[in-house]
Order: C-alpha cells, then structure tokens, then sequence
C-alpha cells in the first residue's frame, strides 16, 4: 500500500505541475489577443498583435505624414516635444551638438589611437596602430549626449557600431559599453563592431521614426529621433479625416497612449526601454539592467496592484524634457502614499508615511546606480526601501 500510494501521489504531482505550465502559458498567450492585458509582455509579442505599436514596422511609408504636420494642430505639445532628448535620440554628425563642440576627439587604447574629428567633408572616425590607419565617415550619432552618443558608420551596406563612444562625465571619448579593447594586429577590426540587420533594426527603430517600413528596414524615409508618429502611429489617414470633418473616424485612427492600462502603459514605454519579458529572454542580468526603467519600475511591491498612479507617464511627461529636481517628484509620491507619520491609511492613500524624511523621496527609494564603465548613475526604478551598501539585485 505505501508504494502504491506513493505512485499515485507521483501521478498527482506531474499533472499539477503540467496543468500549471499549461495555465502560465494560457495567460501568455491569450493576452496577446487583446490590447487590454492583465500581465506584461515581450515586446515582439506586442508587435504582433493587431494596432500600433512602438518599433512596428508595418506600416508604408507614404502613412507618415512627419512631426510638422502634427505640429500643425497640437503645437504647444509639438514644441516643447522638440525640446526632449528623445527628439534628438538619433541625429546625422553634422547636426550633433556634441560633435560640434568638441571638433576633434581622441582616445589611446593598448596598440590602438582612436580620433573623431570633423572636416569639411564631414565628420570622420580614424583608427591607427601607429604604422597604419583606417577611416570611415560617421553616418550618425545616437544619443543627444547628456550621458553619452554613440556613432555609427556604414562599411560596404553594413553598418556598423563605433568601438569608442562620448561621455559628457569625461567630456571626450572611452569604450562603448559592451565592447573591449581590439586584439594586436587586427587594425581592419579595430574601428567597431558589425550589427546585423535584426540588430539594426531595433536599434534605428527606438532612435528614429519610420525606419522600418512595409516590414522593411529602409532608412529612405526615416526621420532622425523619436517623432509623434514613433509613439502614436503613423498620421496622414488621422490628419486627413480631421482635416474633413471626420472627428470621430480621426480619432480612432490615430492612438494615445494615455489611454492604455497600466499594464500596456509600461510595456508601451518597454518598446524602447525594456519591458520584464524582454530582459528575462535576453538572458539580461547585472547592474546594466538598471538602464531597464519598465523592467525595474515592476520590480516594485505597489507594482503589483496595476495602480495607474505608478506607470512611466505618471511621473514623466514625454512631451516635456526629464525634469532632474528630486523633489520635484515628493507630489507623485504623495498620491500613494501619506506623508506625515500617524496619518490614518485609506483606501486612495494606502502606503504609509516614510518615518524618515517627508521630501525628495526619491533620492532614497529609487537610488541612483553608477554602472562600470557608462561614466554615469542611473536612477534604479525598483521603488523600494533601499538599504545603504547592499549588493545590487536583479
């Protein structure tokens, strides 16, 4: 009797465990049919779902009326937009701020001197092993340079990822993130790294606007940095049925995310800045993925409730520049949260006061974190008591 038993209790185990898998894998898979999810997703599960999203390269390229044709009707909005870092996510090397400030860059690395200098021909990136050289033109730069700009050139149709990259904290030039020091003797390698097509495509698709198109990486029609069409779809069947009289119809064909739960709200920013499933599928781990804002943000323990109070657009307006001021954020805080300690917890305020401090909340709950080699903190979105010293956590 006791082996007997102790079989069907094994049956019993393995079926639990198989109906749990099986349970898990519904709610993936049927809350990729619906806009409205109760859980997070992949971004590439995102992507395949019907309607817009950011990075989709679905739509042509003759849907994208450009950001000055909004800026026609939302103007306010369209300014300031323009203001943002995102706006100026990707730029061509004539154009960068950075570049134009500091016209010549370089940087001595083991066997390797790297320079970035601009001439009248444009800007140009040269490696040389002290006997010979090579060069290549920039053909842009990501980043506006408020942490950083990385550059990238173009080889044979391939385009490539610049081994040295800009840091305002150095106010000049070090590794890129994620690269090392080219091996001796390897000039023709030296300059960068190759980036595959899949690659480039989500890299150009989070730094500019329509860079895919007809599901087609074509840069032809792309405009340089986050645009209102990057977020909020392509806009010449919404312009024209406005432009008509057609309201209602214009409405629904253009999408505002501030209309989306929670849950979507933070994927939606996720596109770009990495949302829970696609750090954990790409095998994401370490310091590095505090840079991942949505993955850290639903880290957090009030995560857990999908309160509209703590999603990316609850603090940032994506239309107006990042606001630094750490006490600029103690209103948000306050929405959740009481703050004066002994105050009664309700149901619109259900966190308790800090019995700490009752201002620039941040600077402790979400720490800033310096990852090795950026030359930079980031603020850690994993909003929580945060103990002094402790090791960081994934």
């Amino acid at each position: 009797m006791p082996r007997e038993k102790s079989r069907y209790v094994g049956k019993f185990l393995l079926l639990a465990v198989l109906v749990s898998f099986v349970y898990l894998g519904s709610i993936r898979i049927s809350s990729q049919t619906s806009r409205n999810s109760s859980v997070p997703l992949a971004t590439e599960d995102r992507l395949n779902n019907p309607g817009w999203w950011p990075t989709q390269g679905k739509p042509a390229a003759k849907e994208y009326a450009g950001s000055d044709a909004c800026g026609a009707c939302h103007r306010s909005i369209f300014t300031t937009q323009q203001k943002t870092p995102m706006a100026h996510a990707a730029s061509q090397p004539a154009d960068a701020e950075v570049l134009k400030n500091h016209p010549r860059m370089a940087i001595g690395l083991p066997g390797y001197d790297y320079e970035i200098a601009s001439t009248g021909n444009g800007v140009t990136y040269s490696v040389s092993d002290g006997t010979s050289s090579v060069s290549q033109r920039l053909a842009w730069a990501f980043g506006v340079g408020v942490v950083g700009q990385t550059y990238i050139f173009e080889k044979q149709g391939t385009f490539y990822e610049g081994r040295v990259s800009y840091y305002s904290a150095l106010q000049g030039l070090d590794l890129t993130l994620g690269h090392h020091p080219p091996l001796p003797n390897q000039l023709a390698n030296a300059p960068g790294r190759a980036i595959s097509t899949t690659e480039a495509r989500l890299c150009f698709g989070c730094h500019m606007t329509a860079s895919s198109t007809n599901n087609q990486f074509d840069l032809k029609h792309a405009s340089p940095g986050v645009g209102c069409e990057a977020c909020h779809g392509p806009g010449a069947r919404h312009i024209q049925a406005m432009h008509e009289g057609r309201v209602e119809q214009g409405r629904k064909l253009i999408l505002n995310p501030k209309r989306l739960n929670p849950v979507d709200s933070v994927d939606f920013c996720g596109a770009c800045h990495r949302t829970a499933w696609d750090v954990r599928l790409g095998g994401m781990t370490g310091v590095v993925t505090v840079r991942f804002q949505p993955y850290r943000l639903e880290k957090s323990r009030s995560w857990r409730k999908g309160d509209a109070r703590l999603t990316c657009i609850a603090c940032h307006d994506p239309h107006l520049p990042l606001v630094q001021e750490e006490g600029s954020y103690d209103q948000r805080c306050w929405s959740c949260h009481q703050n004066k300690p002994g105050s009664k917890i309700s149901q619109d305020h259900p966190g308790p006061a800090c019995r700490v401090a009752n201002a620039k909340c941040v600077s402790c709950h979400m720490p800033k974190v310096e990852i090795p080699g950026f030359h930079a903190k980031f603020t850690d979105h994993w909003i929580r008591i945060a103990r002094a010293g402790a090791p960081f956590q994934d």
